[in-house]
């Protein structure tokens, strides 16, 4: 008998609204209700096909445990471990397969040992973006309380930190400000650093429809021509790393015009004549700064009309990993913030700021503490811990000795991956909890097969900060994620005490009141068709800011940040030569993320197995040659296939980086968002071999 099953599901930040066709524990086919909130009755390729990873024959179906690290660990290992260790079965030359029971226990003896003899700060952990708000919660609780480390994060190091740092210092927080649907009651859409047909195709979906009816006006901003640019009224191309150049820009020229709202800024907002003057004073805030920009010149005409727009409309700004992967991204975040403060362009409906962020729970890890400077609802925790790079200098260092993953593959969409797996080599313990065998699995020595999102029960949070409940669509036998860490926990100190994903959920409640207290199972069972928006009280909050801003007074900061010359914009200021190719990377649509589940498909392999860049046809006689290598002082790539295509500039590449072979993330380093150290893997200066 065939079943109807609803959740939500498992790939980008959109959260969409998804239901599963299941007979005999298979699933069959995967599609949106013609009335779903969040889908509209349509689906991406990959949440529509997406789905075979479930039932893979790749799938992590035993607790897996490396052989060097048993031999090189026997002798110390309890008596109780020594004897329980014949259960283990060889697997292969270099793994065994374990019974969970021995492995949690094992797991649970060598973390206290390390604690015991280098102390807690000596473990670390990432994760949870990819898993429920229950098990990100218990990972965060794990590193805290258990190990009492402060060392943990997830993988909005390598994407949104800069948003959240950014929206913080300015509003108080860190969240997009709207629903989705507030596109259809806007008058004017800036998409600025986000690819969004490709990485968040169903939000774009209601940026074309509302262009084409001309409900709102579409200006669409990025390095290269992008498929969404098509239904823009405006398409802006920028020089590599300018967003806040170009961002200052529009605040100028509505400074200078003086198209502000100044009701809005007398009554909501402060710091507001210091912000004026800096930016009026700063020759690199004037637009006519690109006249001088060789290919970009346009640039000094569109911004003026873009400024006017954006100033007399009603207005959102959406932005992805275009804004924040950059040298400044937490800087021009807080310039989108100024634009919305100067206009009055948030806190009520059509208006705001939308992050639109990568992973389906992203926001949730967030919010759950998965960080190193925030504790659950984003309070500050007794100790600040250390960034994922930071860990990663440390286990160079030998001061960190341990360290959990929890569905993040760390050794493959970081950068500087040479660096990191020096790191990873120099750890005593490495546990993973993952579905498929990754480039971070097959690093550890302890692997947990764990359920997936559509096996499970949990909270998933997305970028519009939506709660919805999930419901498995299949039965499996393997533990979630939060089991983990209960039942290694239970083993070293005992204070776990949750039976379901529930007993785990009513603690964040406790823990996270503002934003959860009023959001029980029961009351996200009913509303599981649309979900809810945090704060959850009594009701949901569709629009934050309305009255005031999450500040201590409430008040919206206006804070400038002048722009900082480099790179391409100083060669081309300066007409220097352009001896080297700027790379950007980014998403095909086709894939998500490291690619561990999409592969799984066939329909998704077969059209995308490898990655491929795009160059300028201007550049086809320079570059000469069909298959390059790109190089940097880090390292380089694996021969890539490059296609030739009108869309990039001359001088720019770009490449995406979903297939771990291609070795893209070796070219990149350290640089990084001066506050978050969220990697610059928006413009890197490459060789091409």
């Amino acid at each position: 008998m065939i079943h109807d099953i609803s959740s939500v599901c498992t790939y980008c930040g959109v959260g969409c609204d998804i239901t599963a066709q299941v007979e005999n524990n298979k699933i069959l086919k995967i599609y949106a209700q013609s009335d779903g909130y969040v889908s509209q009755g349509k689906l991406c390729i990959k949440g529509k096909f997406g789905f075979d990873f479930v039932d893979s024959k790749e799938r992590i179906k035993d607790t897996m445990i490396k052989k060097s690290f048993i031999e090189k660990n026997f002798e110390a290992m309890p008596r109780e471990l020594k004897a329980r260790s014949h259960t283990l079965v060889s697997y292969d030359d270099i793994w065994y397969k374990s019974n969970y029971e021995f492995a949690t226990s094992l797991a649970a003896w060598k973390l206290s040992e390390l604690k015991y003899q280098y102390g807690g700060k000596s473990f670390c952990a990432t994760g949870g973006a990819r898993t429920s708000c229950e098990s990100g919660f218990l990972l965060q609780k794990f590193t805290r309380d258990t190990m009492e480390s402060p060392n943990i994060d997830n993988c909005a190091r390598v994407c949104h930190a800069p948003s959240l740092n950014g929206m913080a210092a300015t509003i108080g927080e860190g969240a997009a400000t709207n629903p989705y649907d507030d596109i259809y009651k806007t008058e004017f859409m800036l998409v600025i650093g986000s690819n969004t047909t490709e990485a968040h195709p169903i939000v774009a979906n209601r940026m074309i429809e509302a262009s084409r009816k001309k409900i709102a006006k579409l200006v669409v901003c990025d390095v290269r021509n992008i498929q969404l640019g098509k239904f823009a009224s405006e398409e802006v191309i920028l020089p590599y790393e300018s967003n806040l150049l170009f961002l200052n820009s529009i605040a100028y020229v509505i400074l200078k015009e003086e198209l502000y709202n100044q009701n809005f800024i007398d009554t909501r907002t402060k710091e507001f004549e210091e912000y004026k003057n800096s930016i009026l004073r700063d020759p690199y805030a004037d637009p006519k700064c690109f006249e001088n920009i060789k290919g970009y010149e346009k640039l000094a005409t569109q911004i003026p009309q873009i400024a006017r727009e954006y100033a007399t409309k009603k207005s959102m700004i959406f932005w992805g990993l275009g804004i924040t992967e950059n040298l400044d991204g937490s800087y021009a975040v807080m310039a989108m913030v100024n634009l919305a403060l100067l206009t009055g362009n948030i806190g009520k409906e059509g208006v705001g700021l939308m992050p639109l962020r990568g992973q389906n729970n992203v926001q949730g890890a967030c919010d759950m503490g998965c960080l190193p400077y925030y504790a659950p609802d984003y309070v500050k925790p007794k100790e600040e811990g250390l960034k994922t790079p930071d860990m990663i200098d440390a286990m160079i260092d030998g001061k960190i000795k341990s360290m959990i993953v929890m569905g993040e593959d760390i050794a493959h969409i970081h950068p500087n991956q040479n660096k990191i797996n020096k790191a990873l080599d120099n750890l005593e313990l490495l546990i993973t909890q993952e579905l498929f065998m990754t480039q971070i699995a097959q690093k550890s020595d302890i692997v947990f097969g764990v359920k997936s999102a559509y096996e499970k029960t949990g909270v998933y949070v997305n970028a519009m900060r939506r709660l919805h409940l999930s419901q498995p669509l299949v039965e499996s036998d393997l533990p979630d994620d939060w089991e983990v860490l209960r039942d290694i926990e239970n083993k070293i100190k005992g204070e776990f005490l949750y039976n379901s994903s529930q007993d785990v959920w009513q603690q964040v409640r406790v823990e996270a009141p503002y934003r959860f207290g009023g959001a029980s199972y029961q009351k996200l069972k009913k509303h599981r068709s649309k979900g809810m928006q945090w704060p959850v009280d009594k009701e949901d909050t569709p629009i934050l800011h309305t009255k005031s801003f999450r500040t201590k007074d409430g008040f919206g900061y206006f804070k400038y940040n002048s722009y900082k010359l480099r790179g391409q914009v100083e060669k081309l200021l300066n007409n220097k030569p352009l001896d080297k190719f700027y790379l950007t990377t980014g998403r095909v649509l086709i894939h998500y993320n490291n690619s561990a589940q999409t592969i799984q498909t066939p329909k998704l392999k077969d059209k995308h197995n490898q990655d491929v860049i795009l160059a300028s046809l201007e550049d086809k006689e320079r570059i000469g040659k069909d298959k390059i290598i790109l190089q940097t002082k880090y390292g380089k790539t694996s021969p890539l296939e490059v296609k030739f295509v009108k869309t990039i500039k001359p001088n720019t590449l770009f490449v995406s980086f979903h297939h771990s072979k291609s070795h893209i993330n070796y070219i990149f380093g350290d640089e990084s968002d001066t506050n978050t150290k969220t990697a610059l893997f928006k413009s890197i200066e490459v060789d091409i071999l």
